[in-house]
């Protein structure tokens, strides 16, 4: 006599299904991850090339304005110059919200970006933010300005001493030079003390590839010279 065995078929295991479904969900998570990565940088970068544009028009008209103040008296200023000397006044360096408060290059490291008041999380999505309570670009004093180590301020962990960093304003360029570079603790707070000298801080966050909130500051100090 033949006996015939029944097979059954194998259904899959509780694990086996769990470890399938774990799949989906971080293939999903991981896109959901790329993909909000993508639009902070697209944003981000839009956010730029807009501020980039909007104050380099104004720098324009605020250089035209200047030399049409210094015609002749009896060459009196037109309604529009007036117009654009004013906008220009009111534009940059007093921080109103939404304007840029200038721009900040260091062409050693590949750093360009326009300087926005405020650290919060929005700001710093968006730009280099002016540390409040600091001086401001241009004024005597420190200015400290801060950036995300991923975005704006990544090229720092390439800068050197003595490599030249340029602050542009609505009233002038001003010229830093690098002195040093430090880590400290986030509570170490004596780096944005006022001082008489014109110091430049800049602000990011360390280590540089340090996955999640970063537990140390990384400072570059610079000092202003003529030029």
């Amino acid at each position: 006599m033949n006996f015939k065995i029944k097979r059954q078929k194998a259904h899959p295991t509780r694990i086996a299904r769990i470890l399938r479904w774990g799949q989906y969900f971080f293939f999903v998570v991981g896109v959901l991850a790329l993909s909000y990565c993508a639009t902070v940088l697209l944003e981000g970068w839009l956010f730029q090339t807009y501020q980039t544009w909007r104050f380099e028009r104004v720098l324009k008209d605020s250089q035209t304005s200047a030399r049409t103040i210094k015609q002749p008296a009896s060459s009196p200023l037109s309604a529009q110059a007036e117009a654009d000397r004013a906008r220009a006044e009111s534009f940059g360096i007093d921080g109103l919200a939404g304007s840029p408060l200038g721009r900040i290059e260091i062409s050693s490291i590949g750093v360009v970006a326009m300087i926005m008041e405020g650290t919060d999380g929005r700001t710093l999505r968006h730009a280099v933010g002016h540390i409040p309570g600091t001086a401001l670009p241009g004024q005597q004093g420190n200015v400290a300005l801060a950036g995300h180590r991923d975005t704006f301020f990544r090229g720092l962990r390439n800068i050197n001493k003595d490599d030249e960093i340029t602050l542009t304003t609505l009233h002038g360029s001003y010229r830093y030079r690098v002195d040093s570079t430090q880590v400290v603790e986030p509570r170490d707070t004596e780096v944005l003390d006022a001082t008489t000298d014109n110091i430049l801080t800049l602000v990011t966050c360390y280590p540089f590839y340090f996955v999640g909130p970063a537990p140390k500051r990384f400072i570059v100090r610079a000092h202003r010279f003529p030029g």
